[in-house]
């Protein structure tokens, strides 16, 4: 499959398709999507059709849509855009055999063939976000007009061209969903002694946009929000918002937790948080997968987690802590997630507000976890199965996702250009509209002393995080 991939500049968003190809009537077993052109017409007894698919961004406002096609030949004769009454299909493995039916006619044009662009609009069909499967078709029957694809190596393949309303008007609203965009965080200066918000701070500057989110880490018995994270929080010019993460259990245990052994502690930091009185996430003791201890009456099993994270949440709603927005944060590694326990850590819809993720991806060839963001949203159990994205979005369909923690690693000394993994970020997130937030954690030296997260490590990663940092993707405000 061919990323799909987006740009945003001003009110206009250019997105490629993320699956295309063609298919023949006559020879129904072969697949044509690697090839770099879309066939479209009849020859002889042959009628070929293309198909396309787009991915439109959650929250897009649309004002237009219009779909371009790159023409290798002269283009001729009436051609028609009809819905595909399916998404399920791919340019991996569609042939004439298997195609999804077409549905009713959208679009039509016929095209000059001095035309060195064809465009076809879609206002009336392309409304809002959303998967969009397309079909095009030719009136030609005595020859076919031929596409460029999006594997065309000239990069003219099909692109979708929405006019958007203001990116400004992106906002959070109930448990800090924002109605469009994605959130944009960060949590800096991890793993030294520096303070947190100075790092951040810094951060954000190396970055350049402020990171609403501001993503901090406690355990135990310790007061938070602190007086510097909120002072974090009161400063107009930089809107931020925390992400305060609670090792509750820390000199306890989950189970302990559960039987209510430490509801002084809950009370304590719902008496503070209340005091506070303005939407925090909080993440209950992140990447509980690393800590579980399968033994029975280990107090750590997988079920106790659920039950700590159960009471905890119940008792600060019952505390009237309701500026809370709770966030379950797995690690999502495939070891984990092939455990038969792994399904047990989660405690229920009814009291999970977002599904966290903490991923990370390397960017030295051939070291451990190397790829790109959609490999460190994708990882399947070991062994195989459903893949942390899809398990999320599947089995609890209306949770927004956080990447609570994400980024691109390379051994220290080892420095290594982290391009490739900043630049694939818009485009997963505009096929992946669950995605509501990520925060990148930041640090040159990881908990294991030989990795380094920073996205300065080299002079061409910073520039492309920067690019990526700029993106009008990441304008939400907070309301």
């Amino acid at each position: 499959m061919t990323p799909n991939a987006a740009s945003a500049a001003g009110s206009e968003l250019t997105i490629q398709a993320a699956d295309d190809t063609y298919i023949s009537s006559t020879r129904t077993s072969t697949v044509f999507g690697s090839e770099e052109k879309l066939a479209v017409g009849k020859i002889g007894k042959e009628t070929k059709t293309a198909l396309l698919k787009f991915t439109v961004p959650a929250g897009t406002k649309i004002k237009s849509a219009t779909l371009f096609l790159t023409p290798e030949n002269k283009p001729s004769g009436k051609l028609t855009v009809s819905r595909v009454v399916s998404d399920s299909w791919t340019e991996a493995k569609t042939t004439g055999a298997n195609a999804p039916k077409l549905g009713p006619a959208i679009a039509s044009v016929t095209p000059y063939p001095t035309d060195t662009r064809v465009g076809f609009n879609l206002n009336a069909e392309i409304t809002g976000s959303g998967t969009y499967s397309l079909a095009l078709s030719s009136a030609l029957t005595d020859g076919a007009v031929r596409f460029q694809s999006a594997e065309n190596k000239a990069g003219g393949g099909p692109k979708l061209i929405i006019t958007t309303t203001d990116t400004e008007n992106c906002v959070t609203g109930a448990k800090l969903v924002p109605s469009c965009g994605v959130l944009w965080g960060g949590a800096a200066g991890g793993f030294t002694s520096n303070p947190r918000d100075a790092e951040h701070k810094n951060w954000e500057k190396l970055s350049g946009r402020t990171a609403t989110i501001f993503h901090t880490y406690h355990k135990g018995d310790e007061a938070f929000p602190t007086k510097a994270e909120i002072a974090m929080t009161n400063d107009p010019a930089n809107p931020r918002v925390l992400l305060l993460n609670w090792k509750i259990a820390y000199g306890s245990t989950w189970a302990k937790v559960a039987k209510g052994e430490q509801d002084a502690r809950i009370d304590a930091f719902a008496k503070r948080i209340k005091a506070y009185d303005k939407p925090v996430f909080l993440a209950l003791h992140h990447e509980p997968e690393n800590d579980v201890k399968a033994t029975a009456g280990s107090g750590w099993e997988a079920k106790d987690y659920a039950a700590m994270y159960r009471h905890t949440i119940e008792r600060l709603r019952k505390q009237g802590a309701d500026n809370v927005v709770n966030v379950m944060a797995y690690m999502g590694n495939e070891k984990w997630m092939a455990q038969s326990w792994w399904k047990d850590l989660y405690p229920g819809d009814d009291v999970v507000d977002w599904i966290g993720l903490d991923s990370y991806v390397s960017v030295e060839k051939g070291y451990y976890h190397y790829g790109t963001f959609a490999d460190l949203l994708d990882r399947k159990p070991t062994g195989g199965g459903t893949g942390f994205y899809e398990w999320a979005t599947t089995k609890h369909k209306n949770k927004p996702i956080m990447v609570a923690e994400w980024g691109g690693y390379h051994r220290i000394g080892k420095n290594t250009d982290k391009s490739a993994v900043y630049n694939s970020v818009v485009p997963e997130l505009t096929k992946r509209p669950a995605i509501k937030a990520i925060v990148h954690f930041d640090t040159k030296n990881d908990d294991e002393g030989d990795r380094d997260i920073s996205i300065d490590s080299t002079p061409a990663g910073l520039a492309s995080f920067k690019k990526l940092a700029a993106n009008p993707i990441f304008n939400v405000k907070l309301k």
